[in-house]
């Protein structure tokens, strides 16, 4: 018998499922509620894009590789502390603001002390072994001091977390998608002419820092002051082992996506790995497509949970994962097929990482599966949810070594590691698609797909579009190319793929429904 206190009890459903909306003809209220986050956070991921792209530029031509690599490390040890240091209250939080009776202020309230403890502990460690950031290089007095900006990020994650679950996603299209990636790149420009050995770290904690601001405005307009309240140690303690399996798995699926960078680390320069974080960087984009519905889709979930509305929560994965396959293959094939070009841009020694940015950006698609399981699999079967993530992540490591050392000892360029490491992830991602979807089915007792035929239509004739601009100029094949195979893929999307619940997603009412 679980604690009285657990998020959701059952590790499977009970087998009741009041879900009578499974007639598909009207879209429910849910799904347009989940149409409208991802509506609104499509506009923040193009929003994004145009922010972060600069920075790419900014890094590449003015940086380098060996310093964005340098850059690149010390980054990914300190958002992983960050991760962990969210404790699971990015998708933990709306469980624990589902079923409680106090204020909701001050539940936000604890879930904020207990991830700056966490924050706490993990910046003094990495202040009193900073070669954990920098492996490879001395660090600067800077540097030392990059650890205390884990309390910014994960205390701009929380707040984000209970802003969505009052469905404001708008507070985090401002602030990851405007705020946070335009500081990071204006900064970056200003400060390669004031301490140039130091800009890119510093321009990093200044974004993060306005990210946080961006953050904890809204929610205290829209939560208020914790008016009464008092920490409770024993309940802050029994909050942080009761989300443990979903910080495992928060920092799982974070790590998967960094993992190939910590294994190349190990076996490449730091040049190589600057190029690989670019190719990572670029592909990255569409994944911003798949978070964009977490927020909303977190909550909604919790609430059919609460109702046992388990066909519904089917519908609704299924639904989510068809809108993010749909939307992630048509910016991974308008990054991809010109992606010379795109890497090109960055600077000419970065066009060797175009091998790389294929795979990562066909990660990306083969991911969206296991991502938007994995959204109601860590409430309903958190462990076995959380095996099936450790084996992934093993799986992972192991044929990236492997890939890695096949291919030092084929005796190939340096470059061929990097696409080695992706190509591992890419595998390793599919893998945990088809495990994940099969046990949320089960679990559910109706089917969780969100594969349709016409996807593979419309990515092979926007394929062929592509392919003839691959023979222009470069600036046609990047001005021209990329805005028509976006558009022939989707309008074949549009016309032969959607229904009239994935209309839902363009759809903008005014004074709808939920």
């Amino acid at each position: 018998m679980p604690p009285r206190d657990e998020p959701f009890a059952p590790d499977a459903p009970s087998g009741k499922d009041s879900a009578a909306s499974a007639d598909g003809a009207k879209p429910s209220g849910d799904i347009a509620a989940l149409a409208k986050g991802g509506r609104t956070n499509f506009i923040g991921f193009i929003l994004r894009l145009a922010a972060r792209l600069p920075f790419l530029f900014i890094a590449g031509r003015l940086y380098g590789a060996e310093s964005l690599g340098r850059f690149a490390y010390a980054i990914l040890v300190v958002e992983f502390a960050a991760q962990l240091a969210t404790l699971g209250l990015k998708r933990g939080l709306a469980a624990q603001l589902a079923r409680t009776s106090r204020p909701h202020a001050q539940v936000v309230a604890d879930g904020l002390l207990v991830s700056f403890i966490a924050s706490a502990a993990a910046a003094t460690l990495l202040m009193v072994f900073p070669e954990l950031m920098f492996p490879n290089s001395t660090a600067g007095e800077i540097d030392r001091l990059l650890p205390l900006i884990i309390f910014a990020v994960a205390g701009s994650d929380i707040a984000l977390a209970a802003l969505a679950y009052r469905f404001d996603i708008a507070a985090t299209v401002r602030a990851r998608s405007v705020i946070e990636p335009w500081t990071i790149s204006i900064t970056a420009w200003i400060f390669f002419y004031l301490t140039p050995t130091d800009g890119l770290i510093l321009s990093y904690i200044a974004s993060m820092v306005a990210a946080f601001v961006a953050s904890i405005w809204p929610l205290l307009r829209s939560y208020g002051m914790p008016w009464g309240w008092n920490p409770r140690p024993m309940k802050l303690a029994r909050m942080a082992r009761r989300n443990s399996p979903l910080a495992a798995a928060d920092a799982i699926e974070w790590g998967s996506r960094r993992l190939d960078l910590a294994v190349l680390g190990l076996f490449a320069s730091p040049a190589v790995v600057g190029i690989y974080y670019i190719a990572q960087q670029v592909a990255s984009l569409p994944q911003k497509l798949k978070t964009s519905f977490d927020p909303i889709l977190g909550p909604v979930i919790t609430r059919n949970l609460q109702e046992g509305k388990l066909t519904e929560i089917a519908r609704q994965v299924s639904q989510v994962g068809f809108w993010i396959i749909a939307a992630q293959t048509g910016v991974a094939l308008a990054l991809g097929i010109p992606g010379e070009g795109v890497m090109g841009l960055v600077g000419p020694n970065f066009v060797g990482g175009t091998g790389a940015l294929a795979f990562l950006l066909a990660a990306e698609v083969v991911a969206a599966t296991a991502a938007v399981s994995e959204t109601a699999l860590v409430y309903i079967a958190r462990h076995r949810n959380l095996m099936i993530s450790l084996a992934m992540l093993a799986l992972q490591a192991v044929l990236s070594v492997v890939l890695i050392l096949t291919a030092q000892a084929l005796g190939l360029p340096p470059l061929f590691q990097a696409a080695s490491v992706a190509l591992a992830l890419a595998l390793a991602l599919g893998f945990a698609s088809i495990v994940k979807a099969r046990l949320l089915s089960k679990l559910l007792g109706a089917p969780v797909n969100g594969w349709r035929w016409a996807l593979v239509w419309a990515a092979a004739v926007a394929s062929l579009v592509g392919w003839g601009f691959t023979k222009l100029p470069e600036w046609a094949e990047l001005a021209i190319g990329i805005p028509t195979i976006l558009g022939v893929y989707g309008w074949i999307i549009w016309r032969r793929g959607f229904g009239p619940e994935d209309r839902e997603l363009f759809r903008n009412k005014k004074g709808g429904g939920d």
